[in-house]
């Protein structure tokens, strides 16, 4: 996987530095960054300057590979473990973050959990777990930064929703319901914040190549693409460039949007 570094770029292929590392002095913070759409939104946020708070629950070990990646491109990354569906611990691992660094300036709400089934056989616990996790954890981490963002009159959030949470999906009425609450979120918070110079928007991804869409069975792969009117899915790296240009200052008028990354399914 590469640091993305693309924005900046001018036609002739020179770098505009200055624009290039347009997060410099940024602290972010990405939450779910161990692997997939979250390791490459960590790069790319890196790779245009800002230190990376590289949030993980499950696995200390994806989340330092992901600190090491960004690290050895030059870049500043730290991992910090909290289950974000926590109130508490969100709330303490915050506190902690802006006891060190005194700011954060980008929050990217990416965590997320699957639990697919028909509706019909979906367990309460099932059913919860994914609220939990995609919906109430934004909640969380927004409530808790809210006050930091209000006080410095600045800030981006950028929630990673899904095509899932746009059109629906069946056998994920769980994850649907999650990513569109997401949606719903993002557009409630965003009304909420403007004045103060706060910019929240909505990455809504389609079929994108990750370890879990390469897990799939090959015709169930082959069938998710032909779904896709370009015909492919997309990279990570997709996901990650965009939200990397709303965590910068030329989408400083951008707020309250969802945002498809899906190679035109909606």
């Amino acid at each position: 996987m590469r640091i993305v570094t693309e924005m900046g770029m001018s036609e002739d292929g020179g770098k505009n530095l200055e624009a290039n590392k347009e997060l410099l002095g940024k602290v972010a913070l990405v939450t779910g960054a161990g692997r997939g759409i979250g390791r490459a939104i960590a790069c790319a946020l890196a790779g245009q300057g800002a230190l990376v708070i590289v949030n993980y629950n499950g696995s200390r070990e994806r989340a330092l590979e992901t600190v090491a990646q960004i690290q050895s491109c030059g870049g500043k990354a730290e991992a910090v473990g909290c289950d974000v569906s926590d109130f508490q611990a969100c709330g303490k691992m915050v506190e902690e973050i802006i006891g060190k660094y005194a700011h954060v300036d980008i929050l990217v709400n990416n965590a997320g959990v699957t639990r697919d089934n028909l509706v019909m056989r979906m367990s309460e616990e099932d059913y919860d777990k994914v609220l939990n996790t995609n919906l109430k954890g934004a909640f969380n981490t927004i409530r808790h930064l809210s006050r930091y963002f209000l006080k410095q009159r600045s800030g981006k959030i950028i929630n990673i929703s899904s095509v899932s949470g746009v059109l629906g999906n069946a056998g994920q009425a769980n994850y649907s319901a999650s990513k569109a609450g997401l949606i719903g979120l993002t557009k409630s918070v965003a009304r909420e914040l403007a004045s103060r110079g706060i910019c929240v928007n909505a990455v809504a991804p389609g079929f994108i190549d990750t370890e879990m869409t390469q897990a799939l069975p090959e015709k169930s792969r082959e069938a998710a693409v032909a779904a896709v009117p370009m015909g492919r899915m997309g990279t990570v790296e997709d996901v990650a460039q965009l939200t990397a240009f709303l965590a910068g200052s030329r989408s400083d008028y951008i707020t309250g949007q969802v945002i498809c990354v899906d190679g035109g399914m909606s």
